[in-house]
Order: structure tokens, then sequence, then C-alpha cells
């Protein structure tokens, strides 16, 4: 029972403290580390299918790793519709406002599910064409468009599970969404190998016979992907309708809305194009690094991973500060949305930094973990992986400041600003500086353009909050157009 207690203590949910009142570091620590922890189950996704695909054929890991940056365009490309989702009920949520916050969770719900649909028909279609210009061989080709052609197909289920942690964390539940997502990584772990590989259930029975089901490879793991997503979304969707946890949404509050879509396309559409800008820069960075050997490459790709765990807690944390900002300019206290974005990032500075001269320290055994010991030139890899975290590591905590801050332009609604700031931190001067430097400075200028750039990104950050442009709220436009259309769905109740 004591243990029981302690976890319970640990995770509690948005009934449990208000966002707008009390303390700040309280509520934005239980809204931050559950979505640290569903971050790394959604890790553990990855990890899963990269694992059992290792095992299954070279080739089938290759394909896999062509395919992801298609599935990250594809979502990249309709995030904005569940970060306006998010923003929207945030704010209303603050503002008391339920009925509001109701209606934009459930036209949400509406338009991500046809934005789905759409993306996922385009994804479908032009699979062959996106992977080949990524550069896949004819080995690995078929079995990337393969994999692609599930997930596709299956990509409304996949971004509905996004919209769904996206609009329960903007009520300020993000326990809820984590535990969902532990179900799903359970399931798909346990049914991957099954099929991957296949298994027979019973072999030689004189009476019942044999029972088999076919080894599906790279195709398998789309479909465990996709049915354990699916399962999942069926969940969510179950308690959005029951609403006795979380933000509520209503069948006849999902007719489509055309001007409330308006509304969603001006919140959302920055947001898109910063995902969609974050994939394109990191593809384009994939060109620079192709110039090189491959050890350059294996170290970059291992440097990058390492990098995207170590801001685990950053893109928490900026994802807390997002639903406190939102609450609280919902609840027209700015001052204090303003006083969770700064102990953010102070904390996020904090943390990071030492974090990072840790790994400026013992570099080695971090890029060791990941290179095998039999693997050809593993030396080699080691030492420039290590070059590349050496570089990058000192300025991590520049990194937690810059997702704060932007979490918090993005409660507010401002996410064109965010958006600006992630552009011209990766292509005003990530981008460039590793083009012009690269040549003079071999691959030290890209590791180069990576510090820099971090830099870069929280002074750009901090610079712009520093204007209290931020403050200016959309909530009172999309309320007047809610209350519109509320008018008709009330004569339905």
């Amino acid at each position: 029972m004591g243990v029981r207690s302690r976890i319970r203590s640990l995770f509690k949910g948005p009934e449990e403290f208000d966002l707008t009142a009390g303390s700040i570091g309280k509520p934005l620590f239980f809204l931050s580390m559950p979505i640290v922890v569903t971050n790394l189950f959604q890790t553990a996704y990855n990890l899963a299918d990269t694992f059992w695909l290792g095992q299954y054929s070279t080739d089938a890991l290759a394909a896999i790793s062509f395919a992801f940056p298609m599935v990250f365009l594809l979502i990249s490309l309709g995030m904005g519709i569940s970060v306006a989702g998010s923003v929207l009920v945030a704010q209303f949520t603050g503002a008391d406002e339920e009925r509001e916050a109701e209606y934009a969770a459930s036209q949400t719900v509406t338009f991500a599910a046809i934005a789905a649909v759409i993306l996922g028909g385009v994804g479908y279609v032009g699979v062959d064409t996106f992977l080949g210009l990524l550069g896949a061989s004819q080995d690995v080709l078929p079995l990337a468009t393969n994999y692609m052609e599930v997930i596709s197909l299956g990509l409304l289920f996949m971004f509905g599970f996004a919209v769904f942690i996206a609009l329960m964390r903007g009520y300020g539940d993000t326990i809820t969404p984590m535990l969902v997502m532990f179900g799903s990584v359970v399931l798909n772990i346990i049914i991957d190998p099954f099929l991957i590989f296949g298994w027979t259930i019973v072999e030689n029975a004189p009476l019942v016979g044999t029972l088999s089901f076919p080894e599906l490879g790279i195709q398998g793991a789309a479909i465990a992907t996709v049915f354990s997503r699916a399962l999942a979304l069926v969940v969510g969707l179950a308690i959005m309708f029951r609403g006795d946890r979380g933000v509520q949404i209503n069948l006849h509050d999902m007719v489509p809305d055309l001007s409330y879509l308006r509304r969603l396309v001006r919140i959302g559409l920055p947001a898109s194009i910063e995902g969609t800008g974050r994939a394109v820069s990191m593809n384009l960075l994939l060109v620079i690094v192709a110039m090189f050997p491959d050890t350059v490459v294996a170290a970059y790709g291992i440097g990058t991973r390492v990098f995207s765990v170590a801001f685990l807690p950053a893109l928490a944390v900026a994802r807390g500060v997002e639903t406190m900002t939102g609450q609280n300019i919902g609840a027209d206290k700015p001052d204090r949305a303003e006083q969770a974005a700064g102990l953010a990032a102070k904390v996020l500075f904090g943390v990071l930094t030492v974090a990072g001269i840790a790994a400026f320290l013992f570099p080695e055994p971090i890029v060791s973990a990941f290179v095998g010991a039999d693997q050809a030139n593993a030396a080699q890899v080691v030492d420039i992986g290590a070059e590349f975290i050496r570089y990058v590591a000192l300025t991590f905590g520049f990194m937690g400041i810059m997702r704060a801050y932007t979490g918090s332009f993005r409660g507010a609604g401002k996410t064109l600003t965010a958006a600006a700031i992630s552009v011209l931190t990766l292509g005003v001067v990530r981008f460039p500086i590793a083009w012009l430097t690269a040549g003079p400075l071999g691959e030290s200028g890209i590791w180069l353009s990576f510090a820099i750039s971090n830099i870069a990104g929280a002074t750009i950050a901090y610079a712009w909050y520093r204007r209290g442009t931020w403050r200016e709220s959309n909530l009172t436009e999309s309320r007047v157009d809610i209350d519109e259309t509320s008018v008709e769905v009330a004569g339905n109740d």
C-alpha cells in the first residue's frame, strides 16, 4: 500500500491542482513528468521495431530508416490541427468556458480525421516517389514501400491518437494519455515478433491440424504499430466521449464547421510549418553529412539520437509550459504565464547544462553503447561521435531555454512566432553554417553549426519573448465564432 501511495503522489491528475492559482513549480512538474514518460514510451515503439527488424534482416532495418522521415513528414504536415486544438482547449479551460472547450475539442477531432485521411492517401500514392528521392536502393525500396503503405493507410489511427494526447494535455491531464500509451506500447512489443516472423500455434496435432500465421516481415511491424495505435485511439475516444476525465467531445459538436476550420488553420498552420521545417532541415543536413565517409554518417546518426534522448525533458517541460500559458492566458493572468516560462527556462538550463557537462567529459562510453564491438571501423566511429558530442554538449542548456519560451508562445496561440524562431535557428543559422564550414573544417563544421544554432536559438527566443507580444490572446475572437454556432447546437440538445 505504501508503494502505491508513493506512485500516486508522483502522478497527480489535473483535478488535484489548479494551473491558474497557487505555486508555479508544482503543477508544472506534475504536468511535465508524465509527458517525459509518454515520450519514453513513444521511443520504445521505435526501439521495438528497430530491434526486431534488426533480428529479421539488414535490409529491413535499412528500410525502416528510410521510412521514418516520411512518417515524420506526414505527421508534421497535420500536427498543426492538434496544436491548435490543444491551445484553444487550454485557453478556454483556463477561462472556465467548458462549453467552448468541448466544442473546440470536438471540431479538432473532426478536422484531424479528415486531414489524416487526405495525408494518408497522398502518402500511399506517393510513397515510391518520396523514397526514391531519399536514395533507397533497389533492395531496400520494396521493403520500405511495403512498410509505408500500411502506415499511410493507418495514418488516421496514428494521428488520431496524437490528437487525443494533445487535447487531454490542453485540459491539463497528462496522466491519462501516459497510461493509454503504456498499454499501446506493451501490446506493440508483444505482437511485433509474431507478425514479423510468423508463428505456428499447433503443429502435427492429429485432431486439430496446424494453425499458423504467415511471416509478414517489415509489413508485420507496420501492422503491429497501426493496430496498437488503433486500439489506443478507441480507448482515447471512449474516454473523451464519456467526459469524466479530461476534456469531453460530443457527436453533435463534430459536424464540420468551416468557420471554425479557419480558426484552427490560422493557429495551427504555423505549427505544421515548424514541424515540416524541422523535418526538411534534418534531411538537408543529411545531404551535407552524406558527402563524408560512412564513419561520419554513422557518428552523426548516433549523435543526433543521443541529443534526442537528452532533450526529452525539454520537450516535456515545453508542453507543460504550453498548457500553463494557455490556461493562464485564458484566465487573464499573463504574469503567471510569464513566471512559468521563466521558471522552466531556468530549470531546463540548469538540468541540461549538468547533463551536457557529463556528456562532454565522458562521450566515448555514450557513443560506444550504440556501436557494435565487431563493427568495421568501430573505433573511428566512436572517436568521431565523441567529437560531435563534445562540440554540442555544453550548449544543451541553451536548447532548454529555447524550448521553454517557444512552448509559451504556442500556449498563447502565437504559433507563427514559434515557427519563425525554429526556421531562423535551423534554416538561417544551422544549415548555412554547416554548408559553409563543412569544406574548410570538415565534419567539425557540421558539429559547430549545432552548437552555434543552439545558442542563437535561445538568444532569439528570449529576446522575442521579452517584447511581450505573446500576451495578446486570440481567445476572444475564437469565442465569438463558437458562441454563434453554439446557439444552433443548443437548440438541438
